[in-house]
């Protein structure tokens, strides 16, 4: 009978001006996330159990077959994760048709679609950019050249849509806000210096890290960009005007970050927010955007910001720990000068301050849990040789092999 009325939910609409919208909006989708939620988090539990159960076994029985394992349950939580990717992005986009597509052309075709062309030519790039690594290396560079160049002009495309549709002042009307003119400068203002700390931090822990791409720095941020967006689905709690407590979302990116560094663990944490820009579209303002997006998740990239600290190299779970703190103390100052300066008419308190600290504390939880689950991988032996081989070829330059003049023999007079 429930899912009978349900349907009806979905299917019943009115015509107003000449538009259809559903009688009851978002029943249907709520439920389906909700549903989908759960479905994906035990499914999620079980696969984890089971994937590591096996390879406990195979360690023991079969040590030789470990490796030929860990490749097979990679590609199996692969799939998991494009399995959980469409189908919560396809509700998502049900959502914003439940709510009426007259009302929300704007942000259809102004943010998501443009939003859903970058991630599908990062996708492609990055698929690319594995098969040209196969050919050789100079097919490789000209194949990452090209797709660096269509990626900056497809984010300098979404860059502009974004403004425009900003500029059309549908997005405030749609949430309810109003900002002043000094709200707008100081967001923009903090915005520039949160970025510039970003940046520096960036730069001074990142000395020595290798800047250039490689195939397999590609492949890992491809994997662990969509780990991170397919667990992000997996919500333990939501907050009413965005956020939400996952299933340790961030912990692939901060694990990337620990990795390959910083400088490309900023890279791809910004990249991560453009697409939770997708998923959970709170947009107001072109600096709101920035910071509860690229440059709040482009800080978890700092997660690895002490993974070099020779003091603490026999203490990799406190060198991941002090990083993910601090990359998530980042984080949160984004999303308070977001909350003050941009949502201040959702305040219930008389001082916004108090507010915007209270609702965006939900990130501290959001971190523990994280920091919790990377303690434990980073304390099972077999993965931490694993991640320790990785970081020893991602972060440490080469040494440049000595010119050595192979002796000449004696010439006769």
């Amino acid at each position: 009978m429930f899912l009978a009325h349900l349907s009806s939910a979905y299917y019943d609409r009115q015509k107003i001006d000449g538009v259809k919208y559903y009688l009851y909006e978002e029943v249907w989708t709520e439920y389906a996330t909700d549903f989908l939620t759960k479905v994906f988090l035990y499914t999620a539990l079980a696969l984890l159990a089971i994937l590591i159960g096996i390879g406990i076994f195979v360690k023991f029985k079969k040590p030789e077959a470990l490796k030929s394992f860990i490749k097979v349950a990679t590609a199996i939580a692969c799939g998991f994760v494009v399995t959980v990717i469409v189908s919560m992005l396809g509700l998502d986009f049900a959502k914003i048709a439940e709510k009426g597509y007259a009302e929300y052309e704007n942000l259809l075709g102004f943010v998501l679609i443009p939003s859903i062309i970058l991630s599908c030519v990062t996708v492609l790039g990055i698929a690319s950019a594995y098969v040209a690594s196969l050919f050789g290396k100079k097919a490789f560079k000209i194949t990452l050249i090209t797709v660096a160049s269509v990626f900056g002009a497809a984010l300098v495309a979404l860059l502009v849509c974004l403004a425009v549709y900003l500029a059309t002042g549908t997005a405030e009307v749609n949430n309810g806000v109003e900002i002043t003119s000094t709200e707008n400068i100081v967001l923009y203002v903090s915005t520039v210096a949160l970025i510039l700390v970003i940046l520096l931090c960036a730069f001074f822990f990142g000395r020595g890290e290798k800047k250039e791409f490689d195939s397999k720095s590609i492949s890992y941020a491809a994997v662990c960009i969509a780990s991170s967006f397919a667990l992000s689905y997996i919500k333990l709690w939501s907050m009413p005007q965005g956020g939400s407590l996952t299933l340790a979302s961030l912990l692939p990116l901060m694990l990337y970050a620990y990795m390959f560094g910083v400088r490309k663990g900023v890279l791809a944490g910004a990249v991560y927010g453009v697409l939770q820009a997708v998923q959970n579209p709170w947009l107001i303002h072109p600096a709101q955007f920035l910071l509860d997006y690229p440059v709040a998740f482009g800080a978890i990239g700092l997660a690895g910001m002490f993974a070099k600290i020779k003091k603490l190299e026999k203490l990799p779970q406190v060198q991941f720990a002090l990083g993910a703190i601090v990359a998530s103390a980042l984080r949160f100052f984004a999303h308070v000068l977001s909350g003050v300066y941009a949502f201040s008419e959702y305040s219930t308190l008389d001082n916004v301050w108090v507010y915007s600290l209270g609702y965006n504390a939900f990130v501290f939880p959001d971190i523990a849990i994280v920091i919790a689950v990377g303690i434990l991988i980073l304390s099972v032996k077999p993965f931490f040789n694993q991640v320790k081989r990785v970081q020893l070829t991602a972060l440490n330059k080469p040494k440049a092999q000595p010119q050595t003049t192979e002796p000449t023999e004696p010439t006769e007079n």
